[in-house]
């Protein structure tokens, strides 16, 4: 699912209000980190994450790589920073995050 202008607005708003609960080490995106990635976008459908200055990789290189794995979709990179979004299907319809068109 390709995300337009507005919807990443919109998720980009939601984003500000989050914690950073991934971080990309030295060790670059592996399979412990691809699972904790996962598992919160199952639970929370949008996530926040963050490159440490040790990684080899980029802001956008990490994000882009952790997307791909998870199947969802990058919303914005800044700086070291970066958000991701997948909708959930464990959740009811009513509590999940509702894009406009």
């Amino acid at each position: 699912m390709e995300l337009n202008s507005r919807q990443r607005a919109q998720l980009r708003a939601l984003a500000n209000s989050i914690d950073t609960i991934i971080h990309i080490g030295k060790d670059g995106v592996g399979d412990n980190l691809i699972k904790q990635a996962d598992d919160a976008l199952e639970a929370r459908e949008l996530i926040k994450g963050k490159v440490l200055e040790n990684s080899l990789l980029s802001a956008r290189e990490g994000a882009e790589e952790l997307a791909q794995a998870t199947r969802s979709e990058v919303v914005q990179v800044i700086g070291s920073k970066f958000v991701l979004y997948r909708e959930t299907h464990s959740k009811e319809k009513d509590k999940r995050i509702k894009l406009v068109k």
